[in-house]
């Protein structure tokens, strides 16, 4: 049987994790007291492990240490030399400290953060997209209130969830986490927001859970933007009101400048003037107010610079729909921090290496893919690139013409 036109020396996975630099991996783990005590089960071994089975959608211990055996000559194509158990792996997941799992996904933002930008990628891509950042936080649920204070009940047992809630901050251009913080799904998201981690110029993007006066104030003092969606109950007072109307005499935008005044612990009073935009949603029918310390900009361009904030809850639906973090390979809060860390990795290497093609592919459609030809020994670029070309070439040997050449030959 002839070889594939896709042919490659080693399987697919192999290619993946040439992103990786395995010296740093270990040194990370040195540094943090990953290897102590070990004899050949090294963070490395861990860490592409551990890769592959979020990557092949693995949902327990057992389906992992079953795939390597069936996988054993390609695995060792890419290092693993000796038979890995359940009990090994489970007790690495325990008791690897998660911060080198931190260490690896932040050298790796930074290695490749360049990569992933729009910025070289759009003349169309606004001027404040490369200054717009936006946080959020989404809640996985672990129906288990032993490890992170829970929330919420369970729809069958009505049992309370345990949950784990990632805190995470993106730039609007990258598409993927430049900061991230694990807390119990009880905490309140307006910790993460933190004035003095940002520079005059930045923009930040939020949902109404990040709304503390204190903090904007201190926002529109370091020259920081702002821009969220306002709560119902918020009181101010009204400075200024326009409203401005579309030629049919119905209301298209209107601008208020308000100020707030809380008084803080020790007596302060903190008085903050904003900007509250309301305009008309045309798909939900209905009126959103968004509020902000820019008090110059278009309206247009603030509403623009709110609705750039799906982007996170894109990345959320992304990672939950295309990874295992619906079950967790431990019980242990270090190994569920430790199997998210790694969901973390997989979804930056395959967006860095959905960049590197010419075909356009949806995120979900990449994933499925590499998860079909993972040990395959296959060319990642060929195949991604043109996914046809087998077919062709089968179809013209038996029609006796010659193949069609492709945007991508």
């Amino acid at each position: 049987m002839p070889k594939s036109s896709h042919f490659s020396g080693q399987p697919l996975y192999g290619q993946v994790i040439k992103l990786l630099d395995k010296s740093k991996i270990l040194q990370f783990s040195r540094e943090y007291g990953g290897e102590r005590y070990t004899k050949r089960f090294n963070c490395w071994i861990h860490l592409v492990v551990m890769l592959y089975a979020v990557i092949m959608r693995f949902d327990s211990l057992r389906e992992i240490t079953a795939s390597l055996l069936a996988e054993t000559r390609k695995l060792s194509h890419i290092g693993i030399t000796f038979k890995i158990g359940r009990s090994t792996l489970a007790d690495a997941n325990k008791r690897r400290p998660e911060a080198i799992f931190e260490a690896i996904y932040r050298d790796l933002y930074a290695t490749y953060r360049h990569v992933l930008s729009s910025d070289s990628h759009s003349r169309k891509t606004p001027k404040w997209m490369k200054r717009l950042q936006i946080i959020d936080s989404t809640t996985i649920t672990l129906f288990s209130n032993l490890l992170f204070k829970g929330v919420g009940r369970h729809p069958k047992t009505g049992k309370k969830k345990g949950g784990i809630k990632v805190h995470t901050v993106i730039h609007a251009n990258e598409g993927v986490p430049s900061d991230i913080k694990f807390t119990s799904a009880a905490t309140n998201d307006s910790f993460m927001l933190k004035p003095t981690t940002l520079s005059k110029g930045d923009i930040m993007a939020m949902d109404r859970a990040y709304i503390d006066y204190e903090k904007f104030q201190q926002l529109t003092e370091r020259g920081v933007t702002y821009v969220t969606k306002m709560k119902k109950n918020l009181k101010y007072s009204i400075l200024s009101d326009t409203m401005y109307q579309t030629p049919d005499g119905l209301m298209e935008v209107r601008i208020q400048q308000v100020e707030f005044v809380k008084q803080v612990k020790g007596g302060e009073v903190i008085r903050h003037k904003s900007r509250i935009i309301t305009y008309v949603d045309v798909k939900k029918r209905k009126l959103i107010s968004l509020l902000t310390n820019d008090m110059e900009s278009d309206p247009e361009e603030i509403i623009a610079i709110y609705r750039q904030r799906w982007v996170i809850e894109l990345l959320f639906k992304q990672m939950k729909q295309n990874f295992p973090l619906k079950y967790f390979y431990g019980e242990s809060a270090n190994a569920i921090k430790i199997q998210i860390w790694i969901t973390l990795i997989a979804n930056l290497l395959l967006m860095v290496m959905q960049k590197g093609l010419k075909r356009q592919w949806s995120f979900s459609g990449l994933a499925t893919m590499v998860r079909i030809t993972l040990m395959y020994y296959v060319d990642f670029n060929s195949l991604f690139n043109n996914p046809e070309k087998e077919w062709e070439i089968i179809l013209s040997e038996a029609s006796g013409a010659p193949p069609e050449p492709t945007l991508f030959d």
